[in-house]
């Protein structure tokens, strides 16, 4: 049997659980538990995976560190923000996959993170309306004296401050894709693409790095896409997709076409916030004639099965 190629991108709670501080040590558990069901499908011999993450969280802390700190140490830009979270979190998904994999005798398997670039259009209409909030909640005073001294956008959130917002554009390719394939040749887990990738464009055929924010859900679809994966799972902090959220005839979806989720989103079920972007992903990824998959992310191995969570097949 060929193994499956498949593409997991996993939520913010793989990394961070609600209402914790974001300490090393908690992050670490996280990551031990998480990696240890991403083990489980490396070690059923059935599939090859490449892991993609979120970092949000990771990136607000940086940037807090960033501004505290900012009469001391020169505050680095969103980009940089985003390389150093790849990195942090990739190292500790390399390591305990490491020693998960130590744990069942197979200490052979490789593992390699990758600082990712993803590309996007310079022109993308998100620029013109930056709409990602970042970083800590300030005053408006202090908001109004951001913008005239560094060019912030800033907008107030939901009653609770205001923030910077940067722009959110579409992601177009992954830059290291053939690295990626590369390594994928050689038998490696490739850890790839942390929060969606860091944002660059070109000019003049060189790299330029933009302060922006990738949605890492749309982000993976283009990855899966980019290396011929056969499967794109997303895992998050629900059992699997539903309609009706939150009333009394709440549905859970087990396996739905392409055409189904299609009228599901045109009648409003998904919110533009939470899953909106996930099922819009797999659903993209799935008229490609593959199979996509939202689950929760203790069922992971179960759902790739067909046994648990959502799959989204092509009509």
């Amino acid at each position: 049997m060929n193994k499956q190629l498949v593409v997991v991108a996993l939520g913010g709670n793989a990394i961070l659980q609600p209402g914790q501080k974001g300490t090393f040590e908690e992050q670490y558990e996280n990551i031990k538990s998480t990696c240890a069901q991403l083990a489980k499908m490396v070690l059923s011999g059935n599939y090859n995976i490449v892991i993609t993450h979120g970092n949000g969280p990771q990136v607000g802390n940086l940037l807090l560190q960033n501004d505290i700190a900012k009469d001391t140490i020169p505050p680095m830009p969103l980009d940089i923000c985003g390389a150093q979270s790849q990195g942090f979190i990739g190292y500790m998904m390399q390591q305990t996959l490491n020693n998960h994999f130590v744990e069942a005798g197979q200490e052979n398997i490789p593992v390699a993170t990758i600082v990712t670039q993803v590309l996007v259009d310079p022109k993308d209409p998100a620029f013109e309306n930056p709409s990602k909030p970042v970083g800590a909640f300030y005053s408006e005073a202090e908001a109004k004296q951001l913008e005239a001294e560094k060019g912030f956008v800033m907008k107030e959130d939901a009653g609770r401050g205001w923030r910077r917002v940067v722009p959110s554009p579409q992601p177009l390719g992954i830059y290291e894709k053939n690295t990626v394939n590369d390594l994928l040749a050689a038998n490696n887990v490739i850890i790839t693409s942390g929060g969606g990738g860091i944002p660059v464009m070109l000019q003049d055929k060189k790299l330029v790095g933009i302060e922006a924010v990738i949605d890492k859900d749309r982000s993976g679809k283009v990855l899966a896409e980019s290396i011929g994966a056969d499967v794109l799972m997303i895992l998050t902090d629900v059992n699997a997709v539903k309609i009706n959220y939150g009333k009394p005839d709440e549905q859970d979806l087990s396996q739905v076409s392409v055409s189904k989720v299609e009228q599901l989103i045109s009648e409003g079920h998904f919110a533009a916030g939470s899953m909106g972007p996930k099922v819009e992903a797999c659903v993209s990824f799935a008229k490609k004639g593959k199979r996509s998959v939202i689950a929760s992310l203790h069922e992971a191995l179960e759902a790739l099965e067909g046994k648990a969570g959502t799959t989204f097949l092509p009509d």
